[in-house]
């Protein structure tokens, strides 16, 4: 296969051009969405918001609560940064890269077997409510096959650091879409089989991960940078690409443990973690859509613009995406506060999920609207400083996020139930 020329960075100085790839990463994220939510809403009427159901939602969140480490959190935020200067001062990115590749890979496949040994401890830390009982015993079964699609899904995040540093944005942007592809064509297998349906959905998700690794590995081997593994080195710049990103993972640490706080008090309260999840997608769809559109497109173009010395550049690039985000964000903030019961009633109820679920589900969306302003907000404000290396910031602040919201869950769970 004949690779094309050495692909062509956005010119020294000039950054990315904000809005068209905002456009195409919102586009591309938009139908990932869309996609993810009839995948849920076939699940809830496969499976409602039974013992199966849970395990599944707990299985799967678990590689998805890692990944933000390793993924799209700690590492890639400390790596695109540099990769995006390196480019910018024209120094050997693709040994930055490759190093990089091979050492998180190497890193992710010892995390991937000690998992594979604790996952019954996993599972309590996730969800203590489930012991004693078949969701416990499902959650474990299901955990060990999906958890290696950390491995697949942090490579690819890589990757897509890779390209987006490079202003090709839409590759990264659909891979997504074959995650819901494949679990979509996998309920509809378990269903025209007469299988276990619960069985063949978490199975999708680590041959999810792979085709998603497939697809921007050929990305980044079509524009003509391809980032080949190789044996780990401890280098100089792996050393500070470590510096950098330790206080963003003990940041990532501390939002997960936000997320074990929600989904221990939902496990004590029969129903909650599904109610909880099928709520989350609704609330994911704008911040996926605007604000991680925002910030994965942000990140580097900042990057590039420090490196360059264009101040008033990165000014005005945080400056329309804050106008971009607050056009489009807070009029679905409002219609998740306003009329949640219609939204869920029409999107879930049917099959296995009835009635019932539909009420506590819609409170959940409601709630989770009225904080999508702010957590959209902040995925335009925390490239600002990911982009300047500086990942202690954004940690103290989590610190003060996490402290509140435990207080809140576990002060009020007694209450006023799952909503806490």
């Amino acid at each position: 296969m004949t690779l094309a020329p050495k692909p062509a960075a956005p010119a020294p100085g000039r950054g990315i051009r904000l809005l068209p790839a905002f456009l195409a990463v919102g586009s591309w994220t938009l139908i990932s969405r869309v996609l993810g939510l009839a995948r849920d809403i076939m699940m809830a009427a496969y499976l409602g918001t039974g013992p199966v159901a849970q395990a599944f939602l707990i299985a799967f969140t678990l590689p998805n609560m890692f990944r933000r480490f390793f993924a799209e959190g700690a590492f890639n935020l400390a790596f695109v940064p540099m990769f995006a200067k390196k480019l910018e001062a024209g120094e050997d990115a693709e040994e930055f890269a490759r190093d990089a590749l091979s050492g998180l890979g190497s890193v992710l496949i010892v995390f991937v077997l000690i998992g594979q040994l604790l996952m019954p401890w996993l599972v309590l830390a996730m969800a203590s409510g489930f012991a004693g009982d078949e969701r416990f015993t499902l959650s474990v079964e299901h955990g060990r096959i999906a958890f290696p699609y950390i491995l697949f899904i942090s490579l690819t995040a890589l990757l897509s650091g890779v390209l987006n540093s490079f202003g090709r944005f839409a590759l990264a942007a659909a891979a997504p879409i074959l995650m819901n592809v494949v679990m979509i064509a996998f309920l509809l297998i378990g269903d025209w089989t007469d299988g276990n349906i619960g069985l063949w959905q978490i199975w999708s998700v680590p041959v999810a991960g792979v085709a998603q690794l497939a697809l921007v590995w050929w990305g980044c081997a079509r524009i003509g940078f391809p980032v080949r593994p190789r044996w780990p080195r401890l280098t100089p710049e792996m050393r500070r690409l470590a510096v950098v990103a330790t206080p963003a993972l003990l940041a990532g640490g501390v939002v997960q443990i936000n997320l074990l706080v929600g989904r221990q008090v939902g496990s004590f309260f029969d129903g909650a973690v599904a109610w909880l999840s099928y709520a989350d997608r609704l609330y994911q769809l704008p911040l996926g859509v605007v604000g991680i559109a925002i910030g994965v497109v942000l990140l580097p173009d900042l990057s590039r613009r420090l490196k360059a010395g264009d101040v008033q550049g990165g000014r005005d690039a945080i400056n329309r995406a804050t106008e971009f985000t607050l056009a489009l964000t807070l009029p679905a903030a409002f219609a998740l506060m306003v009329i949640p019961v219609p939204i869920v009633a029409v999107l879930f109820q049917r099959g296995a999920f009835d009635p019932a679920d539909t009420w506590p589900t819609a409170l959940a969306v409601a709630i989770y609207g009225a904080g999508l302003p702010a957590f959209v907000m902040q995925k335009v404000i925390s490239p600002v400083y990911y982009a300047r290396e500086d990942t202690r910031s954004p940690f103290r602040f989590a610190v003060h996020a996490m402290i509140v919201n435990a207080v809140i869950a576990l002060g009020l769970s007694p209450l006023i139930g799952f909503s806490a």
